[in-house]
C-alpha cells in the first residue's frame, strides 16, 4: 500500500501536473503584514478522461470564464490575452477569486489571483500556468501588476 505522499505525487501526475517550481513572499509592516506566492507549472494539456486539451492560445483564452460580481465585494475575474517579451502570446486571468482549501476542506479563500497559461513552444500536449496569488485585498491591483512584471520576466530556455 503506498504512503500518502506518494499517493499525493501520483494524484498529482495523473491530473496533469509535470513540473512546479513555488515561491513566497512574506513581509510584516507597521500596518500588517503582506504575503503573497508565485508558482510556475508545466502541465500535461489533457481532460480528465485523458483527451488531449488543445494548446492552441485562442483557443485556451476562450475556455476561460470571467467571473462579473452581482455586487460589489463579490468574487470576479477578467479573461486576457498578454504578450510576454521573448516568449509571445499568452492567455490571462486576473481578479480576486473565491479559492477552494484543500480537498476535503470546505473553506473558502479570498485571493487576489493572476493566472498567466503559456503554451510550450513545439509541444501540442503542455502548457505552462505561472500562477500568482495574495489574500492582501487592499492591495489585489498592485499584486496584480506585480504578478504581471514578474511573470514578464518568464523565458523559455
Amino acid at each position: 500500500m503506498p504512503t500518502r505522499s506518494v499517493k499525493i505525487a501520483k494524484d498529482t501526475h495523473d491530473s496533469g501536473l509535470r513540473r512546479h517550481l513555488p515561491g513566497c513572499m512574506a513581509e510584516n509592516f507597521d500596518d500588517g503584514s503582506r504575503m503573497a506566492t508565485l508558482t510556475v507549472s508545466v502541465l500535461g494539456a489533457k481532460n480528465q478522461q485523458g483527451v488531449a486539451l488543445s494548446t492552441d492560445l485562442q483557443v485556451i483564452a476562450e475556455s476561460l470564464r470571467a467571473i462579473t460580481p452581482r455586487r460589489e465585494g463579490d468574487a470576479w475575474r477578467k479573461v486576457t490575452t498578454v504578450e510576454i517579451p521573448e516568449v509571445g502570446p499568452a492567455a490571462r486571468t486576473f481578479g480576486v477569486e473565491d479559492v477552494p482549501g484543500a480537498q476535503g476542506d470546505t473553506r473558502i479563500l479570498r485571493m487576489a489571483l493572476t493566472q498567466t497559461y503559456i503554451p510550450v513552444p513545439g509541444t501540442t500536449d503542455q502548457v505552462v500556468l505561472v500562477s500568482g496569488a495574495s489574500p492582501v485585498l487592499d492591495l489585489a491591483e498592485a499584486f496584480h501588476d506585480i504578478f504581471d512584471a514578474v511573470t514578464g520576466t518568464f523565458r523559455f530556455v
